[in-house]
């Protein structure tokens, strides 16, 4: 019986590494034993956690400066302990969050043409986890979540090592909500759905969790989705469902899709192989393909997800010499889309980072449409303020037909005031309300200008207490002199 090949514009995508003068080189990737991607990108920069003594360090480094990278080449330096987590806020290319086994969550506005000294002064830090942070994710403008496992953490959550999730406002550096009572083991990673409304868990005690966050509710939860005792993961898709990957009994790695409606049994499941790197799920909405990224393989699959089954179809595997530490993945607006761009990694090395370029072949010069369609674009659908009050936003997206064009990013403001509370006494409620009105913005304005002005002074009366110093020096060396 003749075999009928499934039809897929992406079935003969292939993936490239570029020419070694286009490589970042000579950069020491962090050897911490942590499950995550060391390497986070956007289309200004390319994050890479690297070796530190004395504490945690991660470079950022402008996408155009390719080649040897200097060993002075300053770094982003402020955590006391190994950077496990980093992960740039989707609304703002400047803005990075860092989490760390100093049991801290840092938040670092990087300037528009990259670091020319050293960065130690987060804007701001998130104070709240007893355990190393491991996992970072962001949502609106500068709401971070971030739970609080034994082993790892994201970037749109910010996890450390006692099993607790908090959500943060980054504009206040307040926790607004802590989900401490759902998992009783180390959080493996957490991901939000497409509209910021739910998140998705898995945990060391292998299960995989839907949770409300603002409800504070668990709405769906499926036990052992797989067997094996390695770590697991799981990322919303674009239509609500869940794809997982992890370990079988056997110790085979898995990949699932489940439906948090009916999440008992996997609307499918894939056999991989039986190696034992921990598979990192990449996934694009926009064209439903995911890309796995095991670490220490030296390979890159990808499947496209389709509503027919078996709903996950494998397309090609990418193969390399050299076994990857870690990988980062370039969001669509980055993409060149003059030559059928879809995708675009940046696998780490020991010594280096490589771009690895993932394109559909096509003998049209023109725009495909087909490709590229409206994605998910800088502008927040939501503020923070908007999701705590119950809001919910799908992305605002944006066409990439004439290339994409970045705007000026804004400067992040951090206010250390819970502009969010609304625990105010009912009786003053109604008389307060015409002064917050014309009164809220002046004050957080003048506010930040009084700490701007207090910063300047001390340091000016610190420089003027250094140089008295000095001169008491030297007169004492001059009459020393003169005897």
């Amino acid at each position: 019986m003749k075999r009928v090949v499934r039809q897929s514009k992406f079935r003969h995508v292939f993936g490239q590494a570029v020419k070694n003068d286009q490589c970042y080189d000579d950069i020491r990737v962090s050897r911490v034993t942590w499950d995550s991607a060391f390497c986070a990108v956007n289309p200004k920069f390319v994050a890479i956690i690297v070796e530190a003594s004395g504490g945690g360090a991660f470079l950022v480094l402008p996408l155009h400066k390719t080649g040897r990278i200097d060993k002075s080449y300053p770094t982003v330096c402020g955590h006391t302990g190994p950077v496990l987590d980093i992960d740039w806020c989707p609304h703002n290319d400047q803005v990075i969050a860092s989490g760390s086994e100093d049991c801290t969550v840092m938040v670092w506005q990087i300037p528009e043409n990259g670091l020319v000294t050293p960065l130690s002064e987060p804007v701001v830090v998130l104070e709240g986890h007893s355990k190393r942070v491991g996992v970072i994710t962001c949502q609106t403008p500068y709401l971070l979540l971030s739970p609080k496992p034994e082993a790892h953490l994201f970037f749109r959550l910010l996890s450390g090592c006692d099993n607790v999730i908090i959500i943060w406002n980054v504009g206040t550096g307040e926790a607004m909500i802590t989900l401490d009572d759902m998992h009783p083991d180390v959080i493996y990673n957490v991901c939000w759905n497409r509209s910021g409304s739910l998140i998705c868990t898995s945990c060391k005690d292998k299960g995989i969790r839907v949770i409300d966050p603002r409800k504070e509710t668990i709405l769906a939860e499926k036990e052992k989705a797989h067997e094996g005792a390695r770590p697991m993961r799981a990322i919303f898709l674009a239509d609500g469902n869940i794809l997982t990957t992890g370990f079988s009994r056997m110790s085979e790695r898995q990949v699932a899709l489940w439906n948090m409606q009916n999440i008992e049994e996997p609307m499918s499941v894939t056999e991989m192989d039986t190696s034992n790197g921990v598979l990192l799920p990449f996934y694009d909405p926009d064209t439903s393909v995911v890309y796995l990224c095991g670490k220490g393989d030296s390979s890159i699959r990808y499947f496209e997800i389709t509503d027919e089954a078996p709903y996950v179809h494998f397309l090609n595997t990418f193969a390399s010499k050299e076994p990857q530490r870690g990988m980062g993945f370039m969001s669509k607006r980055g993409l060149d889309v003059n030559k059928c761009e879809i995708a675009r990694f940046y696998k780490l090395h020991e010594r280096k980072c490589e771009p690895i370029v993932m394109t559909v072949p096509r003998k049209s010069e023109m725009f495909q449409d087909d490709l590229y369609p409206d994605t998910a674009g800088p502008d927040p659908a939501l503020e923070a303020e908007d999701w705590f009050e119950g809001k919910n936003g799908d992305p605002i997206l944006i066409s990439l037909k004439n290339g994409y064009v970045p705007g000026k990013n804004r400067e992040i403001k951090v206010v250390k005031k819970n502009i969010l509370d609304s625990k105010v006494p009912k009786k003053s409620e109604h008389s307060s309300h015409a002064n917050k009105s014309a009164s809220s913005t002046p004050s957080i304005k003048s506010e930040a200008k009084m700490d701007e002005i207090l910063k300047e002074m001390k340091s000016l009366k610190d420089l003027i207490s250094s140089q008295e110093k000095r001169i008491i020096k030297l007169e004492e060396q001059m009459s020393q002199m003169a005897i």
